[in-house]
């Protein structure tokens, strides 16, 4: 099929700074695009050549949507499965499948795919509301502390709690969720698969994530992680065999656990591009956005190699400030060598929320590191 300044549609549910950021490249290549979304004012908008505005969980709205498009993908995991499965039933191409989707929409299947296949993560119990947890907690069945997550809708930090006694529980939705034993580690790591129709499959670098201790945020993604090679092999290695168990097509960043003795557990995976492969466009052969889209389109993928050391730095809504965005002092920033911004184009902030991210490459990872945390001393996003 020719895919490049002809009338082949891509299709892609959720207009957010993913698929902005995925639009770079399909307008490099000349590839039409409609995207679908709830908001009037997606950061997508801007970009793609048509736009629809309406409920990713609605069936006949992602149905109708389908439809219009050659290919069907998506940049956000909450969108209506059955849909999904109707289309492909009707002979439109959806990347990831729905199958897939079906065992990573809800964390509780998630990880119940992960022990049913034998892939290392941390000890858990699933629960139909929190009102079963509680009780479970009282019979002494439940040992706190424990990591709490609600199965369905979170993202971004949101559904996730460490819970160290019972209070902590106050307030919290009465969902289905799981309470995940707590894991001592020395770091959180991250690897992106891609892999095609044909089954062509590369991985990127082993990164490491540091997070704010209270959004459970990423605030810094470092490439390469600064482990031991033996780790990182390792971690890569089973990285794939999680690829080959999900059978994805596109993108799969698997988020894992360095332990104390170095193993490896697998916390959880996003099958599209995530916050931990933004580095890659400035500072990779072929970006994560790039390789998601030869992937989807069954073309050879991209060198995933990096060309020089790169940081990534979150740029979340300071607390105390809601309202219409200001980026004060990224005037000072654009002036570093090294240094890019991003800005996702959200015209209003809030505490946390993600607004855009800056990429700092250099051929040093701790001179790298050092100018990552003078970004982030510098620019406030307020209002």
């Amino acid at each position: 099929m020719n895919y490049f300044s002809s009338d082949f549609k891509l299709g892609i549910l959720g207009g957010g700074q993913l698929g902005k950021m995925l639009l770079f490249d399909t307008r490099k290549f000349d590839i039409q695009t409609y995207v679908l979304d709830p908001s009037d004012e997606a950061p997508c908008k801007i970009a793609c050549n048509q736009f629809f505005k309406g409920d990713l969980m609605d069936f006949e709205t992602v149905y109708n949507f389908g439809k219009k498009v050659d290919v069907l993908t998506f940049e956000i995991e909450l969108v209506n499965l059955e849909a999904l499965v109707k289309l492909e039933e009707e002979g439109v191409k959806v990347y990831p499948s729905p199958k897939t989707l079906k065992l990573i929409q809800n964390k509780g299947i998630q990880k119940d795919f992960y022990i049913q296949h034998a892939i290392p993560t941390a000890n858990y119990k699933r629960f139909e509301n929190l009102k079963s947890l509680i009780v479970d907690i009282l019979d002494s069945k439940t040992k706190l502390p424990f990591v709490w997550k609600c199965t369905e809708f979170g993202y971004d930090g949101n559904g996730v709690k460490v819970i160290r006694q019972i209070s902590d529980l106050d307030n919290l939705a009465n969902v289905e969720c799981i309470a995940e034993e707590m894991v001592p580690f020395k770091n959180e790591l991250a690897v992106i698969v891609c892999r095609n129709p044909s089954g062509e499959i590369k991985t990127y670098p082993v990164v490491e994530m540091e997070f704010h201790p209270e959004a459970n945020q990423v605030e810094y993604v470092i490439c390469p992680a600064r482990i031991d090679e033996k780790v990182a092999e390792k971690a890569r290695a089973i990285a794939l065999n999680v690829s080959k168990m999900f059978n994805h097509v596109g993108l799969l960043a698997v988020e894992m656990f360095q332990t104390e003795d170095d193993e490896i557990l697998v916390n959880e995976v996003a099958p599209r591009p995530h916050n931990s492969g933004h580095y890659s466009i400035e500072a990779s052969y072929t970006s994560q956005f790039e390789n998601h889209l030869r992937a989807i389109l069954n073309l050879p993928l991209g060198n995933t190699d990096s060309k020089v050391a790169g940081i990534m730095v979150n740029l979340s809504g300071e607390e105390g400030f809601s309202g219409d965005v200001v980026y004060q002092n990224i005037e000072k920033i654009l002036g570093w060598n090294g240094v890019t911004p991003h800005i996702y184009g959200k015209k209003q902030t809030r505490p946390f929320r993600k607004m855009g991210h800056v990429t700092i490459v250099n051929q040093d990872i701790n001179e790298a590191r050092r100018i990552a945390e003078d970004v982030k001393n510098t620019i406030r996003v307020i209002s």
